[in-house]
């Protein structure tokens, strides 16, 4: 039998994203639905920087009083011009308290939360597109403006 190669992770960028005060839809049979407008944001990667365009946002599922689901999407510029259609896919777990906190948009420490996501990328950029063909993880924290992440490549 041969033995399979362990995945490690090779860093791939840290992001800031700008956000806006959420939309509530309200609950659902699902949950309670929120959407919260992305306002930009930057991006620093190994040997590249880029912004976070306005106009995406995260379509978040409140499950129950310890579980987020996040649905987010939105694209990146590079300095050089290209442009990287993200669709990041996340889950946010804690305490009860901690976690109603973070939904009234006070500050939370990263540390109690439980934020991990699996972003994905679709670009028409040659020197990018073998994000295209690879698979992402990350880890991030919720400020009441703002959401940081670091994303890592599955090598």
């Amino acid at each position: 039998m041969h033995s399979l190669p362990t995945p490690t992770l090779k860093f791939f960028a840290n992001l800031s994203v700008m956000v806006d005060t959420p939309i509530e839809v309200g609950q659902t049979a699902r949950g309670k639905r929120r959407l919260i407008p992305i306002l930009g944001g930057t991006v620093a990667g190994d040997g590249w920087s880029a912004r976070v365009l306005p106009g995406g946002a995260d379509f978040q599922m409140v499950v129950s009083d310890t579980l987020a689901e996040l649905d987010a999407r939105y694209v990146l510029e590079t300095d050089a011009g290209d442009r990287i259609y993200v669709v990041n896919q996340a889950v946010r777990s804690g305490p009860p308290e901690l976690m109603a906190r973070l939904v009234r948009g006070e500050p939370v420490e990263p540390g109690d939360i439980y934020f991990r996501c699996m972003p994905r990328f679709e670009t028409a950029s040659p020197s990018f597109q073998w994000i295209t063909e690879r698979m992402f993880v990350g880890t991030g924290a919720r400020f009441p403006d703002r959401v940081q992440m670091a994303f890592f490549e599955l090598a």
